[in-house]
């Protein structure tokens, strides 16, 4: 397998990104993560989605650091600091969810709350269909359970344009869909990515969600939809981003009827797809949420 690694010194003096690099070497090669908070705290596990990084979550980690847990978000491969193999076959369902599973047992996090958005969600949401009694909270952001059912019109323009966008524009696109994000924070969305060899999974991910029943991830994503709905008995928290035009209000309204005792959401009226943005906010909502 062929990969290339972004230098180190593109990751230099990003906007409120001063976490300490962690590195698991794994089969397919280096995973990058970071792993703030007291080791013995209780352990959020934040995953991202495409085409962000574990940046997406810096205004989250310090609000969950300062409560007493423990933070570990990592970056699927061909995202952020992790390895990037050039060949897009390469990323399947199967491959990015093997990936996570690989890391939870590297780090030996057993239990833990899952904070999830996008393909974080996709993935992470699957977990307790090989490990029930893993995940302890939910912490749920603009995301889905793919099934293989058609997402949506909403969906498919977004597919249609990223198959038109071998050499995809982080920057702008995270910018425009994030009212007042400086042109430094989006240039740090962009820094994995020197040059379009390094986009391979930037360009697969949209292609691989199992939007038809043969799909890999497809039954998956069924067991899972019925765990959410019948054996779920942890608490939930639901943020909305209400700007989102592909999992906006929408869609995690039927994800909120899907999930066993969710309450009525919080809505960032001014928050997009990526509404992590506003994660300060969301993460001390939560918080106080799951103390209840």
């Amino acid at each position: 397998m062929t990969t290339l690694r972004t230098p180190d010194e593109r990751f230099s003096d990003l906007p409120g990104w001063s976490f300490e690099p962690r590195y698991l070497e794994l089969d397919a090669g280096r995973i990058h993560y970071v792993d703030e908070g007291p080791r013995d705290g209780e352990v959020m596990l934040c995953l991202h989605g495409q085409p962000s990084w574990s940046y997406l979550y810096r205004k989250m980690i310090p609000v969950f650091v300062e409560a007493g847990k423990r933070v570990v978000a990592f970056d699927w491969f061909g995202f952020g600091r992790s390895d990037k193999p050039t060949d897009e076959a390469t990323y399947t369902f199967s491959f990015h969810r093997q990936t996570m599973f690989d890391v939870l047992d590297r780090l030996e996090l057993r239990t833990f709350a899952l904070v999830c958005q996008d393909w974080g969600g996709l993935l992470g949401l699957t977990i307790p269909v090989d490990r029930p009694d893993a995940i302890t909270q939910l912490l749920i952001m603009n995301t889905a359970i793919a099934t293989g059912m058609h997402p949506g019109p909403g969906f498919e323009k977004w597919k249609a344009y990223n198959r038109t966008q071998p050499d995809l524009d982080i920057a702008s696109l995270m910018q425009r869909g994030t009212p007042g994000m400086t042109d430094a924070e989006a240039a740090a969305y962009a820094a994995p990515f020197p040059d379009a060899s390094y986009k391979a999974g930037v360009r697969q991910f949209p292609e691989i969600v199992p939007v038809t029943p043969e799909m890999d991830g497809a039954e998956l994503g069924k067991r899972a939809a019925k765990f959410w709905s019948t054996d779920w008995q942890g608490p939930t928290f639901m943020a909305v981003g209400m700007q989102d035009p592909v999992l906006g209000p929408p869609v995690m309204k039927m994800m909120r009827a899907l999930i066993r005792g969710c309450p009525e959401p919080m809505e960032v009226e001014d928050g997009g797809h990526f509404v992590q943005e506003r994660g300060e906010a969301i993460a001390r909502a939560a918080l106080e949420a799951f103390a209840k």
